[in-house]
């Protein structure tokens, strides 16, 4: 069974922030997908997830991916095409895991989130500013958030880089 058939989605830029580089997707489903959110938070370790209404918050490079009952909303893409990629992705695995259903523990609640002193004990500490960011502390919040990725730091080596990406891996999911 198909529980995930089809989709109108629209693109644009966020009104607040006209000069922003990134897109926004919305795209409004033909189908309910509310009973699959528990099973698609199992799968794939929900950042977030929200009971009443229903909702799966993912992050993934810097993206956010929302899934709501007769919605999905991701931000921060590059182009129409990226968002295409990612709406593809999210029909199938929606489609599987309720295919898959009666296999999987369903899970109500989102990943434990990653504490920012961790981070900030694996970052380097030198507040140079190369991440766009005004500080170490701050750079680990965004970290944290799912807003930056390791690799937004230059002056991390990559050792430490690879490490820092393997301990946020166990909190966030990765496309």
């Amino acid at each position: 069974m198909v529980y995930l058939k089809r989709y109108k989605k629209v693109i644009f830029r966020p009104e607040q922030n006209p000069e922003f580089e990134s897109l926004h997707c919305i795209a409004e489903l033909e189908q309910d997908i509310s009973a699959v959110l528990p099973y698609l938070n199992t799968h794939l370790g929900g950042f977030e997830y929200l009971k009443n209404p229903p909702a799966l918050m993912l992050k993934s490079r810097g993206r956010l991916i929302t899934l709501h009952p007769r919605q999905i909303a991701i931000n921060a893409l590059k182009d129409a095409d990226e968002a295409e990629k990612i709406l593809r992705w999210l029909r199938k695995e929606i489609n599987a895991i309720w295919k898959a259903r009666d296999g999987i523990q369903p899970t109500f609640e989102g990943l434990p989130r990653p504490g920012i002193l961790e981070i900030l004990r694996q970052l380097p500490k030198t507040n140079c500013r190369k991440c766009g960011q005004p500080t170490c502390l701050v750079f680990a919040t965004r970290l944290a958030d799912g807003v930056q990725v390791p690799a937004d730091c230059p002056e991390l080596p990559k050792k430490s880089r690879q490490g820092l990406e393997d301990f946020l891996g166990g909190f966030m999911f990765t496309d």
